[in-house]
C-alpha cells in the first residue's frame, strides 16, 4: 500500500506541475504572418537568402534570412499589403511579389531567384534602356559600399565581433530590389492568398500575439513591424515548434502546405486504403492482433476522414470522420460503452476526433479543449499517412489512440508543451467504473534533430466490472535525426525509440510478484524504428520492430473469435482468456518502403513478421464458427454446428455439444507473416 501511495503521490505532483505550466499553441494567429521558401531557377530551396518585406501602408521594412532549407517566416504582421523581394550571393529576384496578409492567417509563398542578377542588370529583363540600367548599377554599387562601411562601424562599436565574420542578417539591407521597384507593373503583380498551416497534434501553431508578460519596449525602440537596426530573426521564435521543420517525425504528417484555407475553416481530407495478404491464409479472411489490419486477401477502406478545423476569434473546434473499417474495429477495443444504457459505440463510432475549445494568448499560447481527441501515447499517429510504418509494434498498437474528456495544452516556451488530461478512462468513450483518469504529455524539442515525448497516466479504474483495480502507465519516446544532407541521394536518416512500463493493482492483482496481492499484472515493452529518405524525400525505407511482456494480458488486443470484443472479454473469453497470470510475450519486425511523388500521397509496401508465445494469430481454419458466421454468444463455447453451447466451462460445453459434433475451436497460430500494399492520401 505504501508503494502505491508513493506512486500516486508522484503522479499527483506531475499533474500539478502540468496544470501550472504553459499554454498550448493556438491554431490561429491573433494578427497575421508570412511564410515562404526561397528557391533557385530549378525550383530547389536556396539557403541563406536575404528576404525583404515592405509594408505598403506603413512604409516600413523587415529583413530576414532564410534558413538552410530556404524557409523563412515573419510573425505578428499587421493586416495589409506587403511587397516581398529576396537576394542572395549571386542571385536576386527581378520582380517584387505582393502578398496580402489578413488576421488569423499565414500567407504562404515561394520566392524564385535568378542567378547573376545582383551585379549584372540586363536591360532586356525589364525593357529598359541601357542608360537606366547603368544608373541602377551605379546605385547598387553605392549600396554595397554603404553596407561595407556599416560592417566596419559595427566592428568598431563591438570589438568582440571584429575577429568573427558578421552574419548576413546583421547587415542592413536595401529596402527593396531596385530594379523590381522601378519596373514593376502593378497589373502583373501576383496576389498570393493567405493559407493557414494547420497544426497537427504534435505540430501545433500558437497565437502570435505578444505575450501578456512581455516587457514593454525601451524608449526609442523601433515600433512594431518596423525593422530595428539589426535585422529580425530568420525564424519564428514565438510560435511553438515553428522554428524548425518537423515533417520528418514519426507521427507527424509530412505535408508542408495547405491545399485550401479560409478565415473561418481549414478543411482536411484523408483516405487510407489497403490490400493485405496474410500467409496463414485464414478461410474467413479475418485477422486479429492488430489495430490497423483486419481482413486478408481483400482491398479494404480503413478510413475515409473528412473534417477540419474551425477557428474564429480565439474559439476553436475540430472534427474528423472515420468511415470504413476504423468505425467498427476501433470501437470494439473499448469495453466502457457496455456499462449502463445509451449506446455510445454507435453514437461515436464515426468520429475519430471531435472537440471544441478556446485559445488563450498567454505566454506562447494555451488551448483548453473538450471532446474526443488523439492521445499519441504510443508515438505512432492514429492516421497511417503520418507514420513511418503501417503496422506498428505492440507498445503502440496495444496502447490508446484516443481519449474523451478535457485536455489543456500549454506552452511555456516555443520548444516545450505541457498537456494535462482529465478523461473518462484509458482509450474509452465512457468510464468503466466511477473513478476518472488523470494523465498528460510533455513534449520537448530543444534541437531540430531531437524530439522527446513523455506520456503518463494513472488514477483511473479502467477494468470493466472490476471497480477496485487501478492502473498506472508511462510511455516515453525520443526521435533523433542523425543525418541530414539533402540532394546527395540519401537525404536524411532518423530513428525513434519508445519504451513503456505499466501495471495494474488491487482487485486481486499486483504490480509485483506478491502472493498476498495476487498475480503480477504488468506491461513492459519497447519498439525501435530507423528511417531513410532518398532522392529529395521521394522514397522512404523504414526497418524496425519491438517486443512486449505482459503476464496479465490486460492491454493485449482481443482476438475477434466468434465476434469477441473487449466488452465481451470483460465478462468471459472462453478461447483466449484474460485471467490474471495468463502470460503473453511477443515480438515483431517489419520493413516498409514508401513512394511519395507528392506531399499529399504515399504508396506504401510493407512486410511484417509477428510472433507470440501462445497461439494468437488467425490460422487457416479461421476464427469464425461454422457455417462461417458468428452465433451471437462470444462468451460461450461454440459447437461444431455453429450453435452456442450455453456453457462457459469446457467440461460442461463438451457434454452440451456432444449431439452437435463436439466443441468448436478457432485456429490460432503463434506466428504471422503478412504483406500489405497501401494508398494513403491527405489534403
Amino acid at each position: 500500500m505504501r508503494k502505491h501511495s508513493v506512486v500516486l503521490f508522484a503522479f499527483v505532483v506531475y499533474a500539478g506541475i502540468a496544470l501550472c505550466g504553459e499554454p498550448n499553441v493556438g491554431d490561429k494567429y491573433a494578427s497575421g504572418a508570412l511564410r515562404g521558401v526561397t528557391r533557385d531557377s530549378s525550383g530547389q530551396p536556396l539557403p541563406h537568402a536575404q528576404v525583404t518585406v515592405h509594408s505598403v501602408a506603413e512604409s516600413s521594412d523587415l529583413t530576414v534570412v532564410s534558413g538552410s532549407d530556404g524557409a523563412f517566416a515573419i510573425a505578428s504582421l499587421n493586416p495589409g499589403q506587403y511587397e516581398v523581394s529576396a537576394r542572395a550571393e549571386g542571385f536576386a529576384t527581378l520582380a517584387t511579389t505582393v502578398v496580402v496578409v489578413t488576421n488569423h492567417q499565414t500567407a504562404q509563398m515561394d520566392l524564385p531567384l535568378a542567378r547573376g542578377r545582383t551585379s549584372n542588370l540586363d536591360a532586356s529583363d525589364a525593357g529598359m534602356s541601357p542608360a537606366i540600367v547603368k544608373a541602377l548599377e551605379a546605385m547598387q554599387k553605392r549600396i554595397d559600399q554603404l553596407e561595407a562601411e556599416l560592417k566596419g562601424r559595427n566592428a568598431q562599436a563591438r570589438p568582440e565581433v571584429a575577429t568573427a565574420e558578421v552574419p548576413a542578417k546583421a547587415v542592413e539591407q536595401p529596402q527593396r530590389t531596385l530594379l523590381a521597384t522601378i519596373v514593376k507593373d502593378p497589373s502583373a503583380i501576383p496576389i498570393v492568398p493567405g493559407t493557414l498551416n494547420r497544426p497537427e497534434e504534435n505540430r501545433t501553431i500558437a497565437s502570435n500575439a505578444t505575450p501578456q508578460n512581455a516587457p514593454a519596449p525601451a524608449a526609442g525602440a523601433a515600433p512594431q513591424n518596423q525593422a530595428p537596426e539589426a535585422a529580425a530573426p530568420a525564424v519564428d521564435l514565438q510560435t511553438p515548434f515553428a522554428d524548425y521543420d518537423w515533417t520528418w517525425l514519426n507521427g507527424n504528417p509530412r505535408t508542408k502546405d495547405v491545399a485550401f484555407d479560409s478565415k473561418f475553416f481549414t478543411p482536411e481530407i484523408r483516405a487510407d486504403l489497403t490490400y493485405t495478404y496474410d500467409f496463414n491464409k485464414p478461410s474467413d479472411d479475418s485477422m486479429g492482433g492488430s489495430s490497423e489490419l483486419f481482413r486478408s486477401n481483400e482491398i479494404q477502406l480503413e478510413q475515409l476522414g473528412i473534417g477540419g478545423d474551425f477557428h474564429w476569434d480565439n474559439v476553436r473546434a475540430r472534427f474528423m470522420s472515420q468511415f470504413g473499417a476504423y468505425s467498427e474495429t476501433t470501437i470494439r477495443n473499448d469495453p466502457s460503452y457496455a456499462k449502463g444504457q445509451w449506446n455510445l459505440a454507435d453514437a461515436d463510432r464515426y468520429m475519430a476526433e471531435a472537440y471544441g475549445g478556446y485559445h488563450i494568448n498567454w505566454m506562447h499560447g494555451m488551448n483548453i479543449d473538450a471532446g474526443i481527441f488523439m492521445s499519441y501515447i504510443g508515438l505512432f499517429s492514429y492516421y497511417n499517412f503520418d507514420n513511418w510504418a503501417y503496422q506498428p509494434s505492440y507498445v503502440s498498437s496495444n496502447t490508446p489512440w484516443f481519449f474523451e474528456g478535457i485536455r489543456i495544452q500549454m506552452f511555456p516556451t516555443h520548444h516545450l508543451k505541457i498537456e494535462p488530461w482529465i478523461i473518462n478512462g484509458w482509450q474509452s468513450y465512457a468510464s468503466s467504473n466511477t473513478r476518472k483518469g488523470l494523465g498528460g504529455q510533455i513534449k520537448y524539442t530543444p534541437y531540430p534533430w531531437l524530439n522527446i515525448i513523455s506520456n503518463n497516466y494513472g488514477l483511473g479504474h479502467d477494468d470493466l466490472y472490476t471497480p477496485n483495480r487501478g492502473r498506472i502507465h508511462t510511455d516515453n519516446s525520443f526521435e533523433v535525426k542523425y543525418y541530414d544532407k539533402p540532394g546527395n541521394g540519401l537525404d536524411k536518416i532518423a530513428f525513434t525509440f519508445t519504451g513503456d512500463l505499466g501495471c495494474e493493482f488491487g482487485g486481486g492483482v499486483s504490480c509485483y510478484t506478491d502472493t498476498k496481492g495476487g498475480p503480477k499484472q504488468s506491461f513492459v515493452g519497447y519498439m525501435l524504428y530507423n528511417r531513410f529518405w532518398f532522392h529529395r524525400d521521394t522514397f522512404g525505407l523504414t526497418i524496425g520492430g519491438g517486443q512486449i511482456n505482459n503476464p496479465g494480458r490486460y492491454l493485449v488486443l482481443v482476438p475477434p473469435i466468434n465476434g469477441e470484443s473487449a466488452a465481451s472479454a470483460a465478462v468471459n473469453s472462453p478461447y483466449f482468456t484474460f485471467n490474471p497470470g495468463d502470460p503473453f510475450k511477443a515480438w515483431d519486425t517489419s520493413v516498409t518502403f514508401d513512394y511519395m511523388p507528392k506531399q499529399w500521397i504515399t504508396f506504401r509496401f510493407e512486410g511484417d513478421y509477428r510472433h507470440a508465445n501462445v497461439p494468437y494469430w488467425s490460422g487457416a481454419a479461421g476464427v469464425t464458427p461454422p457455417p462461417g458466421t458468428n452465433n451471437g454468444y462470444p462468451t460461450q463455447y461454440a459447437c461444431m454446428n455453429g450453435n452456442a453451447s450455453g456453457q462457459t466451462a469446457l467440461s460442461a460445453a463438451t457434454a452440451s455439444c456432444a449431439p452437435n459434433g463436439g466443441v468448436w475451436f478457432p485456429d490460432l497460430r503463434r506466428d504471422e507473416v503478412l504483406f500489405d500494399i497501401d494508398l494513403l492520401v491527405k489534403f
